[in-house]
């Protein structure tokens, strides 16, 4: 089903593994190629340095590439299964903040993922992204590897909502 950026912001706002580590939903552009996320330091997320949960930040950087994929092909009309297939996290500073993390596709990596889809049927590729306190400071780097593949008519109700 195709729905709006809106609508998705607000379904990803309180999906409880976000909602439970408070992972926030700024943003999400109208093309579905830039969102924002905002992790808040609270009680439900500090480790015992009273610093941000890796595993929080780890979290926050999971599910956004492929959603962002997925939803602007599917305004396409072209259907594909996509995960999560790999990721690397460096943390560079403590996280004793707020953090902010900015996710960003380019026409070329649409391109680029629509023509591996058109030819060979799937599609892999790491994308980074910085997690930084609320000076601008960078916190942590991220690289999360997108797996996607095309699905056949028979295949649309596996494609997710």
């Amino acid at each position: 089903m195709k729905i709006s950026n809106n609508t998705l912001k607000w379904l990803m706002r309180f999906y409880p593994p976000l909602f439970f580590q408070r992972i926030w939903v700024k943003h999400i552009s109208e093309d579905f190629k830039t969102i924002e996320v905002k992790v808040s330091k609270s009680l439900l997320n500090k480790n015992y340095n009273g610093t941000i949960f890796g595993g929080t930040i780890f979290s926050a950087a999971d599910p956004f590439y492929s959603i962002m994929f997925w939803q602007h092909f599917r305004h396409k009309s072209f259907k594909v299964l996509g995960w999560l297939k790999s990721a690397d996290i460096q943390y560079k500073k403590p996280g004793n903040t707020n953090l902010t993390l900015i996710f960003t596709l380019t026409d070329e990596d649409v391109n680029e993922a629509e023509q591996a889809l058109n030819t060979i049927g799937k599609f892999s590729k790491a994308y980074p992204v910085e997690a930084r306190n609320t000076k601008g400071e960078l916190c942590a780097m991220i690289y999360t590897e997108v797996w996607m593949r095309k699905i056949s008519p028979e295949q649309h109700s596996q494609a997710g909502f």
